[in-house]
């Protein structure tokens, strides 16, 4: 049997554009710099968020779920994400937000936009956010929000096995067109999936912590059962952490939206492209080497 085809709704314009960007930072050390245009797949859910979740759905529908339960900050795109794509294809969706404290003030602008979607807010203490990778925590949430049998459970950010493999798809569309590709990195599962279907791969972190490695590794065993691919992380580039900045990530940022005329999503893509640029210009990359940066959002 092929694989389900994707509803009308949630198709998106594949392959995304691969676009040159020259840049003489890049030049200088002959090098190119190319912009895998993820941020144009869909326009309700832009880059990775597409990747990731359309898998999980298309399973939650095979497997007769009507419910999707996910986990997030106030801030998270994945929630935001989440809620538009059960909109789309008509599933109910429940967002477990971190910190208790937010239920009773107003929402903000992305919790607004998960509400306008029709999703279903449940805020939680962080000792109790910690749990969310447990199964039997998402058991007690069910049970404790009255949901009905077939709840399909997405984790934070989307990352398990049906997003590793659904990302593979991105590492397939730059296999012969790049040397090497840059993705950013918020729980790891684009950087799994991308490294195993493409070319040497590498991940810019935007949390601290230290912990993507041993999660890349996991979701890559739980997608295909061991390693693929070839892959690196470079942890210098957080700006201090996820949402954070620094006076130079918006220096450059700003400089290279007069440069590409292209605006650039300060939490993941900005910190991609400061990291990418700083190690062009440090020589990590041999002359010639085409060097692919996937925009997600």
């Amino acid at each position: 049997m092929g694989r389900p085809e994707v509803p009308e709704p949630l198709r998106a314009a594949l392959p995304s554009p691969l676009t040159e960007a020259p840049d003489d930072r890049f030049i200088r050390r002959g090098l190119r710099l190319l912009l895998k245009r993820d941020d144009l797949l869909h326009p309700a859910l832009p880059g990775n968020k597409w990747r990731k979740l359309v898998p999980n759905l298309m399973a939650a529908r095979r497997d007769g779920h009507s419910t999707l339960l996910t986990y997030g900050g106030a801030y998270s795109g994945h929630l935001r994400a989440t809620a538009a794509a059960g909109r789309l294809l008509g599933l109910a969706t429940v967002g477990v937000v971190r910190g208790e404290e937010l239920a009773d003030r107003p929402r903000n602008a992305s919790l607004a936009r998960c509400v306008a979607d029709g999703m279903r807010l449940h805020f939680v203490t962080r000792a109790d956010y910690r749990r969310r990778a447990d199964p039997a925590y998402a058991a007690e949430l069910c049970a404790l929000l009255g949901l009905p049998g077939g709840v399909h459970v997405v984790p934070e950010g989307g990352s398990n096995a049906h997003a590793v493999r659904g990302c593979a798809a991105l590492g397939r569309e730059l296999a012969g067109h790049a040397d090497v590709a840059a993705v950013a990195c918020g729980t790891g599962g684009t950087l799994a999936g991308l490294a195993a279907a493409g070319p040497p791969a590498i991940g810019v972190p935007v949390l601290r912590g230290g912990f993507l490695e041993a999660e890349v590794t996991r979701l890559q065993r739980e997608a295909f059962g061991g390693p693929r691919g070839t892959w690196r992380l470079e942890e210098r580039f957080h700006c201090g952490g996820y949402a954070r900045g620094t006076p130079e990530l918006e220096r450059f940022a700003a400089d290279f939206e007069d440069r590409h005329g292209m605006p650039l999503e300060r939490v993941y893509v900005a910190k991609l492209l400061l990291g990418i640029t700083t190690l062009a210009e440090e020589g990590a990359f041999a002359p010639g080497t085409r060097v692919a940066v996937v925009v997600t959002g």
